[in-house]
């Protein structure tokens, strides 16, 4: 089934022969490894970012204007072939006028629903996929009554632009806290509600959970889907710090037939990542990414086809590249403070990406991709990578 919308017919070069010219609304590290695969398959690549040097400037031109400057907005919609996005924080009036004089993918729907959590839990619970109980917050009020509605500890958290364990604040379960002060209480929910700026939030009871995994999809604009291996994700002071692929089909099977879902009735086009928390060995979906995915970045060495490469394919209506690993494989993230790179590729089975970025504190600087025959000798690679580098910290 085609996904081409009226506005969105296959791509044809406007300028130079032999590829096409590609625009990016973002310029970061994910604009920056879109960049590198699709230069290796021809097109060249244009990134608005207001950034003054984003990593993205070095594969590409830059267009150094903020995300809702009409004149750079229009100028990277004339100039290029199509636009896709690096990030999901696009202002919807950005992507609607882009999408108004050139072909978005992915367009401005999926962003809607993936930039509000009261909208995206909404959404998946009309497909019929679980998640966590959640009430809706719009006052002091609200969070008093939800705290007492859900029955445990709870986790406060902005609708709108919350990313690696910003925006949120967590609230411990009222049986095991003080009468006076508990988390029930309107001072306490006050301060939780100060702490987020007053800003309209949902409440989602925590769940014990086994682990946290992530599917990453890609869905062409032919309807041609494929899934990478699940992978399982550990967080440290809320940014992932590991990722290593799993090896469980009827999880496979339950994450695939949930992006199915997503992907089809988004009419979706180019790669999407779905967070899961995995308990009693059933899925339950955290949120998803309507876009490339950190928790993705070992398919670049550790599949035969990246989910960068497959991005870009996706978007042209090109096939779709084999997403079957090339044997065990995991990503390590470089986070606040760049590692001795010797030291780290003297680890066999390594690849460094350094997205030439300033160090500072909880401020992601590169990854690690690491691969190995099998999960016991990929096991203890990073047993020696994880002496090397250090992992996130609370800030």
């Amino acid at each position: 089934m085609s996904v081409t919308n009226d506005n969105c017919e296959m791509p044809r070069a406007k300028g130079e022969p032999g590829g096409l010219h590609i625009g990016v609304i973002g310029g970061g590290q994910l604009g920056q490894m879109l960049g590198l695969a699709g230069v290796a398959m021809g097109h060249r690549f244009t990134f608005l970012d207001p950034a003054y040097e984003p990593p993205a400037a070095a594969i590409g031109r830059h267009i150094q204007a903020e995300f809702d400057d009409a004149e750079a907005l229009e100028q990277l919609a004339v100039e290029c072939d199509i636009v896709t996005l690096e990030f999901e924080n696009v202002p919807l009036a950005s992507a609607a006028a882009v999408a108004e004089r050139n072909c978005l993918m992915p367009g401005p729907q999926a962003l809607a629903v993936a930039q509000d959590r009261l909208e995206e839990k909404q959404f998946f619970e009309g497909l019929g996929l679980g998640v966590a109980p959640w009430v809706q917050v719009d006052s002091v009020r609200d969070i008093v009554q939800g705290v007492a509605h859900l029955e445990g500890a709870s986790i406060l958290k902005t609708r709108r632009f919350g990313y690696d364990g910003k925006g949120q604040v967590r609230l411990a379960d009222p049986a095991h806290a003080a009468h006076e002060g508990g988390p029930g209480n309107p001072g306490e929910a006050a301060s939780a509600w100060e702490a987020l700026g007053g800003a309209p939030a949902v409440l989602e009871k925590m769940i014990d959970f086994e682990r946290e995994v992530s599917i990453v999809a890609a869905r062409s604009r032919t309807g041609e889907i494929r899934f990478y291996p699940l992978a399982t994700n550990e967080h440290r002071a809320g940014i992932l710090w590991q990722t290593v692929i799993a090896d469980d089909e009827p999880l496979q099977r339950e994450a695939q037939a949930a992006a199915r879902l997503v992907l089809e009735k988004l009419d979706y086009v180019g790669v999407l990542a779905i967070e899961f928390f995995v308990r009693d060995g059933h899925l339950l979906v955290n949120e998803m990414a309507p876009r490339v995915h950190n928790s993705g970045h070992w398919s670049v060495g550790g599949a035969r086809s990246s989910q960068f490469e497959n991005h870009i394919r996706a978007i042209l209506g090109w096939p779709l590249g084999d997403t079957a690993p090339a044997g065990a494989a995991a990503m390590l993230n470089l986070v606040g403070r760049m590692p001795d790179p010797e030291a780290v590729l003297a680890v066999p089975g390594t690849s460094l990406h350094d997205y030439g970025k300033t160090p500072r504190p909880r401020r992601k600087l590169g990854h690690v991709t690491v691969t190995g025959p099998d999960h016991i000798t990929l096991e203890s690679r990073l047993d020696r990578l994880r002496a090397l580098i250090t992992p996130p910290e609370a800030g």
